[in-house]
């Protein structure tokens, strides 16, 4: 296991986490990640730290209300969140990640249609 480092566009938001050097990550079409192009890599809660900027935090939650999005106040980036699919993991997005992990697989996963797709994961 490795320590990664990740922030939002502005800096505010700024965290670390604990990860394989060689990982899988989760495309998503759904109605969000498809327009975000969201590169989701799932994190155990305990291997994740928020380091700076959890008042910089703002929620939105759509659908079913079971995700909650956490999008950075200043500039509107993404750069982690706590997903439906994973409740004991968050999903930082692979772009926000200084140095990141090396991507060993990538699963194509249909958010349009969640409840079928999560059965066959």
């Amino acid at each position: 296991m490795k320590e990664y480092f990740g922030n939002c566009h502005c800096g505010a938001v700024q965290f670390k986490f604990k990860s394989f050097e060689k990982v899988e990550i989760w495309k998503c079409n759904c109605s969000i990640c498809k327009l975000n192009d969201y590169e989701h890599l799932f994190i155990k809660h305990e291997d994740f730290i928020l380091l700076e900027g959890e008042e910089k935090l703002t929620s939105y939650k759509f659908g079913t209300k079971n995700a909650n999005h956490l999008f950075c106040k200043s500039c509107g980036v993404k750069s982690f969140y706590q997903p439906r699919s994973h409740p004991d993991m968050y999903s930082v997005n692979l772009k926000c990640i200084m140095n990141p992990p090396k991507v060993k697989k990538c699963v194509d996963f249909d958010g349009k249609n969640f409840e079928d797709s999560i059965k066959e994961i």
